[in-house]
């Protein structure tokens, strides 16, 4: 039998091209001679030729709709959503040669118009902290959530690459709800007027389906100025607030970070204090790197602390009270609490500080920066600056004189916090510390948090591979995924496994990446960017020792890995969501 496969998911990601695979490889052991047409971002899908389609016997469809429909017409279609592939391909397969009827483009147009009458328009945006793993997740989770409850969504992604899929004021126009899927602040302006609901992507993507439904339930309509402090009942206090603040300054200081630290690893590949000699090559580097862009990670940061809770009147205040945390020695405690201080300054001015209409529009440019950046600055230099310099010098002083005993507990704990959550508020938290103290030239806790962070993604792809039947197919598909993630540093690999069995399986991550963490403090393995996962290896001296680094991790991971294969009940299959 000729068949053709057609697969497309509504986001246009990862499960189109699984569906695809799977359904290829079951329809080949009936010994059917396929054609596939996958559609997805990564590549634009093929049609198949005029001849293949003329000689087919059967369609098979795994979409929401019929891609281009009227070349059907006639001939063998079965149609369902791609999520009914998954599972069991065989029996969809075999359901398709039993139900599959001939296709009549009319009467699928009637019917797709009448269904969607029925539906919501909905567009949604999701961005993440980091913008690499949880963004996309969560778009293509409120995608296929939003599509099945039969629902029109767009979602547009805020990732490290900036706006993808970027919605149209026209969608925008015609949407019925907006949804706001944001650990960071994003502009809400263009929603004014519209119904919106705030959520986070960790909601989002383990619980797609309540979320949507809650946001028709609950969304409410936002000013044109209302930013992170509008409330929505559904929303926690670190969706709305301090939590929210933090991780878009984190957001926006990440790439100050990653520059900084690879070009200070670069220069060090000319020798350790070939720095030292100016004019050279490595001293450029050097300045680069550590002079200029690590200067930058305090000021970017609580500027953009300050953004999230004042918008654009915040900026200017909150970069000089950074720039000043900087020159006092108060490092990045002292950054994140100048953040707040003038966002919140430049906050109240806004709103209770009237002035005459005619002077009005003099106080964003004139009165705001002046009022906030002055309390900001007298703040940080009389009462703030010097005991958090303090506090600060004794934790570098403290980190950096450590006994091993020390550093192992503390490898211990951040490693265990790293894996609790996966991407979640205890993930976030200890990797925010890591990251801050790259600024004190504190490079161990940073090593022992990546490494941590890689064991729940690898271990799931390990324990899909030693315990492969008690995984069915699509869950070892997503062990081989998860795998790879795992070697990105993108924790979130292992979401699928943990939401469906959380008892067996983030006991056993923390575990793995307690024991991870442990042993890269008792290494001594210091980091000097604070992502990139394995694949920083890549550049000379960004990660030191390289051997008992990478033997921290393979521990933590056959640890985390073989123990879940172990705990794992083979009647209790994990979720795998597109």
């Amino acid at each position: 039998m000729n068949v053709i496969l057609i697969t497309a998911c509504p986001s246009g990601m990862a499960t189109s091209y699984l569906a695809a695979r799977r359904l290829k490889g079951a329809a080949e052991r009936r010994h059917w001679q396929v054609s596939v047409e996958a559609h997805g971002v990564a590549q634009a899908a093929t049609p198949v030729d005029a001849a293949t389609l003329a000689a087919a016997d059967l369609i098979v469809v795994a979409a929401e709709q019929v891609p281009e429909g009227e070349r059907f017409s006639g001939k063998p279609v079965f149609q369902a959503p791609i999520e009914a592939a998954l599972p069991d391909p065989d029996a969809f397969l075999a359901r398709a040669e039993r139900e599959a009827r001939a296709y009549q483009p009319e009467t699928a147009t009637r019917s797709s118009t009448a269904n969607a009458a029925e539906g919501q328009n909905i567009v949604a945006v999701t961005a993440c902290p980091t913008g690499v793993a949880h963004t996309f997740m969560a778009a293509e989770a409120l995608a296929e959530a939003g599509r099945s409850l039969g629902h029109r969504i767009r979602v547009e992604t805020q990732g490290s690459v900036g706006a993808q899929d970027a919605l149209t004021d026209a969608e925008i126009a015609v949407a019925d709800v907006v949804i706001l899927a944001c650990d960071i602040e994003v502009d809400p302006a263009r929603f004014a007027g519209k119904r919106t609901y705030r959520t986070s992507t960790g909601n989002a993507l383990k619980k797609p389906q309540p979320t949507i439904e809650a946001a028709l339930a609950e969304a409410r309509v936002e000013s044109a100025g209302a930013g992170s402090g509008s409330s929505q009942s559904g929303q926690s206090f670190k969706e709305k607030g301090v939590y929210k603040h933090l991780l878009t300054g984190v957001s926006f200081m990440l790439p100050m970070v990653v520059a900084g630290g690879l070009l200070i690893a670069l220069s060090f590949v000319f020798g350790i204090e070939a720095f030292k000699e100016e004019g050279t090559l490595p001293a450029a580097l050097m300045q680069i790197g550590g002079d200029t862009a690590f200067a930058l990670m305090i000021p970017v940061l609580a500027g953009y602390i300050a953004y999230s809770i004042a918008d654009r009147p915040g900026i200017a205040p909150g970069m000089i009270g950074g720039m000043l945390a900087s020159n006092i020695g108060a490092g990045f405690i002292g950054g994140i609490l100048a953040g707040f201080l003038a966002g919140y300054t430049a906050w109240a001015i806004t709103r209770y500080i009237k002035l005459p209409a005619s002077v009005e529009s003099l106080k964003p440019i004139l009165i705001i920066p002046l009022l906030a950046s002055l309390v900001t600055g007298l703040v940080m230099i009389y009462v703030v600056g010097e005991p958090v310099a303090g506090i600060l010098a004794a934790l570098t002083a403290f980190l950096e004189n450590m006994g091993s005993a020390n550093a192992v507990l503390l490898g211990t704990l951040l490693g265990a916090m790293m894996c609790f959550d996966m991407g979640g508020p205890v993930n976030k938290a200890a990797y925010t510390f890591g990251v801050g103290l790259l600024a004190s030239e504190s490079y161990a806790p940073m090593a022992a948090i990546m490494a941590a962070g890689m064991v729940p993604a690898i271990g799931m792809g390990i324990a899909s591979m030693a315990a492969a039947s008690k995984f069915s197919q699509p869950e070892r598909e997503a062990g081989k995924a998860s795998f790879v993630l795992g070697l990105c540093f993108i924790s979130e690999g292992a979401i699928p496994f943990a939401a469906k069995d959380p008892l067996r399986v983030i006991p056993a991550s923390m575990v793995g990446g307690a024991l991870t963490g442990a042993l890269a403090m008792l290494f001594g393995a210091e980091l000097m960017a604070p992502h990139g996962g394995i694949f920083v290896l890549l550049i000379p001296n960004a990660i030191t020792p390289v051997v008992l680094y990478l033997l921290a991790i393979v521990a933590g991971s056959l640890v985390t890995g073989l123990g879940y294969a172990m705990l794992k009940r083979g009647e209790n299959p994990v979720a795998v969501e597109g």
